[in-house]
């Protein structure tokens, strides 16, 4: 693994915050590192705001949405203004898919085939939207004209996750802006480093000043600060279940803020006895726990598989788990890159051993590996034999670990799909629509796709049930009428 490289082809990298449309230091002076999790290294210093950069945050995206331009224009011509911002990200795509991929330890090949097309999509999908969303007028008899009308609900702060940074700022911003609101995006510190680029081109793209601000810094500092604030009109968090607690707390303790939660998820993939194609689905399965490090929300992370069909189809998922090549995430022969920091790679190794004390038989991997580099690598990992009550068997773990069970009936794997405290996503795999369709809609999660691994796309809404979500949703129509507040207006005509 060529340590070097991630150290020579930095991009050139910004910063500092991006408030009222200006590239600032934190008002403190501040800074603090954000590391290379393939080396362990110092990547860069990143402006470290707090409160102070909070309300001065928080006053340029009021004054932008009270006072500004960006509420009051027609739709069609925010929707000109998001395409040019759509293109302007796709035009630099390189550098930021080159910051990911340093930051994040994400695969390089990953970021420039999946992460940012997808972020160059949202955009362009929600900026296509803007002024093709109509109001009602209500069935309320003569002498009266009764509309629906949906508004801009106002200023709304994004709390970031750190596994798809750019993506996820554009699930955030693409609806946020489109239905009229301004924006105070708050990366998570360990990836900051695409956001602050990608509020740097808002403002190139011609987004008036204020309506997107970027304030890197720490959850317990920005994160509480944001939450908290009364001038904020909304937080829409992407993250842990736990932090997502925390912001109802934060609303509920100041202005009753709407709160969007799209928090964990311990995903099931069931493989029904009448399953046509095991090699599809062994490479669904090794797809949807091992791509970005296992660290991913929607992950299959239980795989339940009918017991007659399971030493068949572990054949081929352990064979597909030697091709998952870890290494150097500027190297496009990579697969798998490191964990985000060493807290997150211990966490995920502690899981490993648990699951060893607990008795579930290790398969594959289950080691850190590439030691020598100084970076959080940990290779695909598989369990058999975790039962519901492990660890593994219910906790998220966001890692490359996978916890295999089986089942007799398929009323038997329904009823283990849903024995989990999250709702976020499911797979199931069957060559009957009968049982496809009952399968589908008795599992209660947000998302459950037949016979793929798949998070559907920009027009279909993504969140959760249970733990995994409250709120919300993100993607499709349904993320710009979050941002919305629903008035009516009752004329009488009399």
């Amino acid at each position: 693994m060529a340590n070097d490289m991630t150290e020579h082809c930095k991009p050139e990298l910004s910063t500092n915050a991006v408030i009222a449309g200006r590239s600032v230091a934190a008002a403190s002076g501040k800074t603090f590192a954000t590391l290379n999790p393939a080396t362990g290294r110092n990547l860069a210093q990143i402006a470290e705001c707090g409160e102070e950069d909070v309300a001065r945050a928080v006053a340029a995206a009021r004054k932008a949405f009270d006072e500004g331009p960006w509420p009051q224009l027609p739709p069609s011509e925010r929707k000109t203004i998001l395409q040019r911002f759509a293109t302007l990200i796709e035009a630099n795509a390189d550098e930021l898919a080159m910051m990911e991929a340093l930051e994040a330890g994400k695969p390089i090949a990953d970021c420039l085939a999946v992460d940012l097309p997808e972020t160059v999509h949202t955009i362009r999908w929600h900026a296509e939207a803007a002024d093709k969303i109509y109001g009602k007028v209500s069935p309320s008899g003569r002498g009266v004209v009764s509309m629906i009308v949906q508004e801009p609900i106002g200023v709304v702060a994004a709390v970031l996750p750190w596994n798809f940074p750019a993506m996820m700022a554009a699930w955030k911003l693409g609806p946020i802006l489109a239905a009229g609101n301004t924006a105070i995006l708050k990366p998570a510190e360990q990836t900051s480093l695409s956001t602050i680029r990608i509020g740097e081109l808002a403002t190139e793209a011609g987004i008036p000043d204020g309506a997107v601000n970027v304030l890197p810094g720490f959850g317990a500092v920005v994160g509480e600060a944001i939450g908290r604030h009364n001038g904020i009109d909304c937080v829409g968090f992407t993250g842990s279940t736990d932090t997502g607690r925390l912001f109802l707390k934060y609303a509920a303790e100041s202005n009753l803020k709407r709160v969007l939660l799209e928090c964990g998820g311990k995903n099931p993939l069931v493989v029904m006895g009448d399953v046509e194609d095991l090699d599809v689905v062994a490479d669904h399965a090794a797809n949807s726990i091992f791509w970005n490090m296992g660290e991913n929300c929607s992950s299959n992370s239980r795989l339940i598989v009918q017991s007659g069909l399971k030493e068949a189809l572990m054949e081929r998922i352990l064979e597909r788990a030697r091709d998952w090549v870890v290494g150097d995430p500027l190297d496009t022969a990579t697969r798998m890159g490191p964990l985000i920091e060493a807290a997150h790679m211990e966490k995920v190794l502690g899981h490993i051993e648990a699951a060893k004390a607990e008795g579930a038989r290790l398969l594959h991997g289950g080691n850190r590996v590439l030691e020598e580099t100084g970076g959080y690598f940990v290779e695909p990992t598989i369990f058999d034999g975790v039962a519901t009550g492990m660890r593994l068997g219910c906790e998220e773990v966001f890692g490359p670990v996978l916890a295999v069970s089986t089942f007799e009936t398929p009323e038997e794997g329904i009823a283990l799909a849903n024995d989990s405290d999250y709702g976020l996503a499911a797979s199931v795999f069957t060559g009957s629509n009968k049982t496809a369709h009952n399968a589908a809609r008795a599992i209660r999660a947000g998302t459950v796709s037949v016979n793929c691994y798949s998070e559907g796309d920009a027009a279909t809404p993504f969140g959760g049930y249970k733990l995994s979500g409250f709120g919300g949703r993100d993607k499709s129509l349904a993320a710009q009428d979050q941002y919305c507040e629903t008035k009516t207006i009752w004329i009488d005509l009399s």
